[in-house]
């Protein structure tokens, strides 16, 4: 690690938490230089398909709670 990198993030790390999420988010973005034409629409159309899902009764939400306490468990098994 550069010491301009090591200074980056020493200031970086003194932001508030919602700044340093942004930050992250932005560099990573920075990162994604190759797009897929395709990607947009494609997530749209899951994104159509899922609430269409929903919205006919077809699928069942699991509560946030529920989930956690599964996933905990079977972080605990393993």
């Amino acid at each position: 690690m550069t010491k301009e990198v090591a200074e980056l993030f020493k200031r970086a790390s003194d932001l508030p938490d919602s700044d340093r999420a942004t930050l992250a988010g932005l560099l990573i973005e920075s990162l994604e230089t190759k797009r897929d034409g395709d990607v947009e629409s494609v997530w749209l159309a899951e994104i159509e398909r899922r609430i269409n899902e929903l919205d006919s009764g077809s699928v069942k939400t699991i509560p946030w709670q529920q989930v956690r306490a599964r996933l905990l468990r079977l972080l605990n098994e393993s």
